[in-house]
């Protein structure tokens, strides 16, 4: 649906153009989007609510705690707790439905990029440059789509 390099340490500034992307892909906006940390940030929480898009998008704290490393810290503390969405944020993750839903993303997203790097052999990008790397990844990602659409079909 939709992929994205970028030289960004964190993914936190790729978040909505992905689900944009991914909206215009499919013609319809997502339910529902479920990211890693990296994608945290308060303008994503705001933007997911504006587009009406549910979202789990942990913080850092809150996803110590979802590893079961103990309750995340902060709360009060920090100025981005104090922002409404941050909080039902945490209230949604929390809850046991709500990590459940969290939970799933290993099992969709990860097993992509474990069979990019060890199957494919993906473990590094053999061109050079970020318009050339993207290439590369969209024909690496491309590819695992199609020969997903054509194991379902047998």
């Amino acid at each position: 649906m939709a992929q994205r390099v970028t030289q960004n340490a964190s993914d936190n500034a790729s978040l909505l153009p992905l689900v944009d992307e991914a909206s215009r892909q499919c013609r319809e906006k997502p339910q529902r989007v479920s990211v890693d940390t990296g994608f945290f940030s308060l303008l994503n929480l705001h933007g997911l609510r504006a587009r009406e898009i549910n979202g789990y998008v942990p913080d850092a704290n809150l996803s110590y705690e979802l590893k079961d490393k103990g309750r995340a810290q902060g709360i009060g503390r920090s100025k981005h707790l104090r922002d409404p969405e941050h909080r039902r944020m945490r209230r949604k993750l929390r809850d046991p439905a709500g990590r459940q839903i969290y939970a799933q993303r290993k099992a969709i997203v990860e097993p992509v990029f474990g069979v990019l790097k060890q199957q494919r052999g993906l473990r590094q990008f053999r061109l050079r440059g970020l318009h050339r790397v993207g290439i590369e990844f969209t024909l690496a990602a491309s590819g695992y789509n199609l020969s997903r659409l054509y194991h379902q079909k047998k």
